[in-house]
């Protein structure tokens, strides 16, 4: 995970989104995301679980995630 959001976001033809408003909310959400990620990690490895084991624990849970377009159906 970069702590910075992307240079540009695919959209689903390929193409990268470009509308202003849309960039806007996706580089609220990464920096949000970002911030509580971080806060994971550090509270995580403060409390003594091991930093590599944390890092896999988190990665499996976003590779998790159930994709929003199989919820829409």
């Amino acid at each position: 995970m970069s702590l910075r959001p992307p240079a540009s976001w695919p959209g689903s033809d390929g193409r990268p989104v470009a509308c202003r408003e849309k960039l806007k909310v996706l580089a609220e959400n990464h920096a949000e995301a970002a911030q509580v990620l971080t806060d994971l990690l550090e509270d995580a490895v403060l409390i003594g679980v091991d930093e590599a084991a944390m890092r896999r624990i988190l990665t499996a849970m976003v590779a998790e995630l159930p994709s929003p377009r199989r919820l829409a159906s």
